[in-house]
């Protein structure tokens, strides 16, 4: 019973066109702030995205808001006022490192999920203002007051905790969409060499999966066809300086060994081993490097043959 009400709560909300309005606006607003602040490319977006760590940033911030205030509750059921006041800051710092990461990658969504992060959004805005606003009045002396905001944003937070991984569970925000396929395990002719150009990504079948060729300085590249944050075709992306671009949100991956260099993708693309033998282009997944550690993007490796 209450899954079928927690769904009809899903299915309303990511149903509600309304909230299209308010988050185009949203959206808008924050490419301005990024552009006009000079972040919307480099290191500074790769790490609000996570790009350094290999993993969504966001999600990392998000247990301080939620495991300080569960903190600050036990601890004024047990009296202990500064302790419950301490707690509540710190929940506070890490709900604003939250709210940071969280906008920065929601304006990459769509659709449902954008309706669904808006929601969420909205939340945690309001559990912020109920907790600002205990940490101040506990400041001034006022406990009752604090723990009666406190008591009030606790289950705010915690519907938008639900909320979150509504986005990440059911929508796969934040999760690596490429297969991570070990096949084709042997090479396989998947192009002949004179049909790509230089500098043009192009498609092809390798068994079951799609890869993307590039040929760029003299080597010819090989990568999953899929952008690892929203499955974006990478074979319709471009090059710039050197690094395959994604076409749909401008995430820019290294050739030769698929790392993300600046977000919003924040794992790495599979990479393959490429050769030319007959006047075709041969694949096969790479195998895993011995000093390569768990996840990490392969070392892309190439036999030329004239």
């Amino acid at each position: 019973m209450a899954q079928r009400a927690l769904d009809r709560l899903l299915n309303a909300i990511e149903g509600d066109d309304r909230l299209d309005r308010a988050g185009h606006r949203l959206e808008q607003g924050l490419a301005f702030t990024e552009n006009l602040l000079g972040i919307t490319g480099g290191r500074t977006r790769g790490f609000l995205h996570g790009v350094w760590l290999g993993h969504p940033l966001h999600p990392v911030f998000t247990d301080l808001p939620i495991g300080s205030w569960t903190t600050a509750l036990v601890l004024d059921l047990a009296g202990q006022k500064r302790a419950a006041r301490a707690a509540v800051g710190v929940g506070l710092a890490g709900a604003l490192a939250a709210a940071v990461t969280g906008l920065h990658d929601w304006q990459h969504t769509h659709d449902h999920a954008r309706r669904v992060g808006m929601v969420h959004g909205t939340l945690n805005t309001l559990a912020l203002g109920l907790y600002g606003w205990s940490w101040v009045q506990r400041g001034r002396g006022h406990h009752l007051r604090g723990r009666l905001a406190a008591l009030l944003g606790y289950p705010v937070i915690m519907v938008s905790g639900f909320l979150g991984g509504t986005l990440v569970y059911r929508h796969r925000i934040g999760v690596d969409q490429t297969g991570r396929q070990l096949e084709p395990r042997h090479f396989v002719r998947v192009m002949a060499e004179h049909d790509l150009t230089d500098k043009s990504p192009r498609r092809a079948r390798a068994g079951d999966v799609d890869v993307v060729l590039v040929r760029a300085d003299g080597r010819i590249h090989a990568l999953e066809n899929t952008c690892p944050h929203l499955r974006g075709p990478l074979s319709e992306g471009w090059l710039r300086d050197g690094a395959l671009t994604c076409p749909w949100h401008g995430s820019r991956f290294e050739l030769s060994s698929g790392e993300s260099l600046n977000g919003p993708a924040a794992a790495p693309v599979p990479c393959f081993q490429t050769r030319v033998r007959d006047g075709w282009i041969e694949v096969r997944r790479a195998p895993a490097a011995a000093t390569a550690p768990p996840g990490s993007a392969l070392i892309h490796q190439q036999e030329v043959q004239p």
